[in-house]
């Protein structure tokens, strides 16, 4: 199968697009298809796992390359006259590339990645929010199919007006992620300095987060565990908002990680007791997963993406994010708890065993079969109404 991928992000900005395009781009190369990749200008290599990396004109937007209308884009694809149009998270590059596979008869699959509704929200947005909505549903109408990662996501669209909607979740690596990796001495030791950096004989609980340090994950509500006894927070990334969270965070027990990737990464979940989500706008939350997978329990808020991945009372809890004494309360019963951690912890990693890569994106490419089948009757009918 031929496959053209147009993605509004890609390497080397590290998020969650880039991250799923890449790891949709390793499944191809594995199993022999083939490949490119258009994004926005950013620096990005000339090729990844031997298929053209193609930048089109960007601007720069909050630090972050914007893709903009370009008559590059449609001489790409018919160039390279793919099977099926993959459009991540797509906005302005990839409403382009929806167009003009639509004019070139190839079919199309939009992911969708981005809670518009939050953002909204909280940029007190007001009715800029419907405008926004209508332009998603502008974009997502021309697709033959959307990919949503969560119910929650599915249920935004549908109210937004969008039609062909199917379920995709994310995959997570079963290997790098293990709950095995808290017998690595690396991990070990992380664990020692962390759990043991107030001074407790007893050693304290470490409580972590994963993700960026960013206004829209809601890190604030770490604050609510001020003066909890026998709690270490643990802090893994960076973003804008990393001076106003040490800040507000003063005087608590609290170690700032930074970004961490790889190895360290996966020893950094290894070392933590508990995984704790702050942030209201994921429309899915690959760090919980992974969390799950390196045999953690999930705090999280009952809002978006975590709904689907957090089973309340099992492998974790969902607390109220409008209410701080709640997740405080959640918080505190797996600190003082270590059974209960570990009962949690070996049902999350149950819960995440069949979402391998591998089987996510073997599902995707079912989904690549299914727009195209389709979009070959089409043809058909369109050639015999006018015979």
């Amino acid at each position: 199968m031929r496959v053209a991928i147009i993605s509004e992000s890609f390497l080397p900005t590290v998020n969650g697009v880039t991250n799923s395009v890449c790891k949709v781009l390793d499944h191809l190369a594995d199993n022999g298809h083939d490949a490119i990749v258009i994004a926005p200008a950013a620096g990005s290599p000339a090729s990844y796992r031997g298929f053209p990396v193609h930048q089109v004109p960007a601007v720069a937007y909050r630090q972050f390359p914007v893709g903009i209308p370009s008559p590059l884009v449609a001489r790409l694809i018919a160039k390279f006259d793919p099977d099926v149009l993959h459009a991540a998270s797509p906005f302005l590059l990839g409403a382009q590339g929806i167009a003009s596979a639509n004019r070139l008869g190839i079919p199309s699959v939009a992911v969708f990645q981005t809670d518009v509704a939050g953002y909204a929200k909280r940029n007190r947005l007001g009715s800029a929010s419907k405008l926004a909505w209508r332009f998603v549903k502008w974009i997502h109408d021309g697709a033959d199919l959307t990919l949503v990662p969560s119910e929650a996501s599915r249920h935004d669209l549908e109210s937004a007006g969008v039609e062909r909607i199917a379920l995709w979740g994310r995959g997570v690596d079963l290997t790098r992620y293990h709950p095995n990796n808290r017998m690595r001495p690396t991990a070990q030791a992380l664990h020692a300095v962390l759990a043991g950096a107030t001074g407790n004989p007893a050693g304290d609980t470490v409580v972590g987060y994963v993700g960026r340090v960013a206004p829209e994950k809601g890190l604030e509500r770490l604050a609510a565990l001020r003066g909890m006894p026998g709690l270490h927070l643990a802090v893994v990334g960076d973003g804008p908002s990393d001076g106003h969270i040490r800040s507000l965070l003063h005087g608590m027990p609290a170690t700032f990680l930074g970004r961490l990737s790889g190895a360290d990464l996966a020893d950094a979940y290894a070392s933590f007791d508990v995984f704790a989500h702050t942030g209201t706008e994921e429309t899915f939350g690959q760090t919980l997963q992974e969390a799950h997978a390196s045999g953690l329990p999930v705090i999280a808020p009952r809002a978006g993406g975590p709904i689907d991945l957090v089973r309340h009372g099992e492998n974790g809890y969902l607390f109220d994010p409008s209410d701080a004494a709640d997740f405080r309360m959640r918080v505190g019963s797996l600190v003082d708890d270590p059974a209960l951690r570990m009962r949690m912890g070996e049902a999350g990693r149950r819960a995440v065993i069949g979402k391998s890569w591998q089987a996510l994106c073997d599902e995707l490419l079912g989904h690549y079969a299914s727009v195209a089948t389709v979009s070959k009757a089409r043809k058909r009918a369109t050639v015999g109404s006018h015979a």
